[in-house]
Order: C-alpha cells, then structure tokens, then sequence
C-alpha cells in the first residue's frame, strides 16, 4: 500500500492509469462500516484509493473538531489489510489556502434535517468531496447511507456540476445489537449506549408499521418519537428520496430519518424503504 500525503503527488501518480479507480473518502477512526466500502470498492475496482482526512470546513465553533477520535497507526493498518492500494493522508495546510473559493449547499436541501442545526456544515462536506475528487478523479466513489442527507447532497453536486464519477451508495453496518456503526459511538457511556438502542428500535417499529399497511407518516413518527422518549430529538422525517416530504409512505422511495443526541453524542441513523 502507497501513502501518499500531498494533493500534487497522489494527481501525479494516478492522473496516466488507465484502470477504474473506486474511492472512499472518510475522516479517519476506521471501523467495519468503512470496511464495508472499502470491500465494495476492492470487488468493483482495480485501484482502491481510501482518504484520511479530518475536514475543518464541516465543524461549526464549538463542535467536535478537537476531540473527535483520532487513531492514525491503527487506520493504516486497516486499509492495508483491507487491499487499499492508495491511502492518501493529507495534512489541512495542503487542502486548503487563507482565501478560500468555496462551495454553498442548496438553499433548501442544505439547511434542513442536520443542515438546520449545523448552518454551513453542508458547505464544507461539498467543498471537501470536490477538492477530493478533482484530486483522485475515480471512476466510483463509495458513501454510507447512514449519512442520508450528505448522500443526497453529494449526489446532486455531481448531477449539478456535470461530474462524471459515479457515487455508489453502501448500506449501513450496524452492530449486533442494531446500532448503526459510528465512529462517535465511543463516546457513549455503558448506559448511554443502551439508551442509543433506542434510535434503531424506532427505526424498526415504524418498518413494522408500514409492513402492516400504516403508511400515514403523522402516525409513524408520533410512534417514533414515544419509542425515542426521552432523548432529545433534533428531528424525525419521513421523505422521498429526492428529500421532499410527503404524507404518505412510497415502498421504494422512501427514506426515514433520526437525529438525536445521547448525552453529549449527536447520533444518525435512517432507514430507506
């Protein structure tokens, strides 16, 4: 596996191949969610090219930029074991400059849901995944679907901007006990993690409620939130998956979303029908 850590030499070493490249971009603290992309794209690509980078631009003040978990040895040998061929680790100076051309999310799509409490984040997610893909240029880049609304946007920048990578999106790894696979959840204290459990059993009683032939949305999500009492819920929706709203529940093209906290942990987690 080659590590290499400046925009300029990972462009050089790919920019001749003439082999299909699949992607995946992530922030580091590697777990068996990103293992699961990283797998799809080792099966689908003859180059694997995996990015560890920490994006400042998507942290509003006082979030978790500082404490959010860094384990650079162990994530290298992860993506070694994994058959990443590229890892490419740059440092923040190399990714940005003091004046800074930037991308600006949809003014509707990008400040609702997460967007409407984190103003900006979505900007930052953009103008990264940008940068990114200028510099490896894949054939296929891989993203969770547990972040849904990121997916979307990503999605749409590449439909909007005339890109021709295509994005792949990978189902949520969740742990044995349902939890979605989150690099935050080391966060959570032994009961806050029972508590957690919460996010996912609403998620499953409201598929429960439309394999019953319930498909107003009022009446899921007034369930969903008794199941998630007494978390603080930062929202729970019931969309297409265009992102719009609707009344009732389209098998096929529906997405339900969860935003909570546990504690002191912002956790997502979605389910798409």
């Amino acid at each position: 596996m080659k590590i290499i850590s400046t925009p300029k030499e990972l462009k050089e070493y790919l920019q001749n191949s003439q082999q299909s490249i699949g992607f995946v971009p992530t922030m580091g603290a590697l777990h068996e969610g990103h293992i699961s992309l990283i797998k799809k794209a080792r099966k689908e690509n003859e180059i694997v090219v995996v990015s560890i980078f920490l994006n400042p631009t998507q942290f509003l003040k006082g979030e978790d930029l500082e404490k959010y978990p860094k384990k650079d040895e162990a994530d290298k040998q992860i993506c070694k074991l994994s058959g990443v061929d590229v890892l490419f680790f740059p440092h923040a100076k190399d990714m940005y400059t003091e004046d800074e051309v930037g991308l600006l999310a949809p003014k509707i799509r990008g400040f609702v849901l997460e967007g409407a409490s984190r103003p900006s984040h979505f900007n930052g997610v953009l103008t990264v995944v940008m940068k990114l893909f200028n510099i490896v240029n894949p054939t296929n880049a891989y993203f969770g679907k547990k972040d849904a609304q990121q997916l979307n946007l990503i999605s749409l920048m590449v439909k909007q901007m005339f890109m021709s990578v295509n994005i792949v999106p990978v189902d949520t790894a969740r742990e044995s006990d349902g939890l979605a696979m989150s690099s935050r959840n080391i966060y959570l204290s032994q009961q806050e993690r029972k508590e957690a459990l919460k996010i996912p059993a609403s998620l499953y009683q409201a598929g429960k409620m439309i394999s019953q032939k319930i498909l107003d949305t009022n009446t899921i999500i007034t369930k969903m939130r008794e199941i998630l009492t007494p978390l603080e819920i930062s929202y729970v929706e019931i969309l297409n998956r265009d992102f719009e709203l609707v009344r009732h529940v389209e098998i096929g093209n529906t997405v339900i979303l969860v935003e909570a906290k546990v504690g002191e942990t912002r956790l997502l987690d979605n389910i798409w029908l």
